[in-house]
């Protein structure tokens, strides 16, 4: 059994992002280094989520925790 993720904020992070650089999303709320991961999530049973950029842009990693996209938004956070 699994804590249910902590909702960060009600809104998206927009992060500028570097080609072939690696991410580690948070997934479980928790992290005080917002949206990434700190290892906060030890003993949650919710681990980070991997994210590769593809290209130096902006890109919007949820802050709700409950994307169906994630780490990325999807605008989850309207319906909460």
């Amino acid at each position: 059994m699994s804590d249910a993720p902590i909702i960060a904020q009600k809104a998206p992070y927009p992060i500028e992002v570097t080609a072939g650089k690696s991410y580690f999303w948070c997934a479980c709320g928790k992290s005080s280094s917002q949206p990434f991961c700190d290892g906060s999530h030890k003993d949650t049973g919710i681990s980070p989520t991997k994210y590769t950029a593809e290209a130096d842009r902006t890109v919007y990693f949820c802050g709700c925790k409950a994307s169906a996209k994630a780490p990325l938004c999807d605008g989850a956070h309207n319906k909460l």
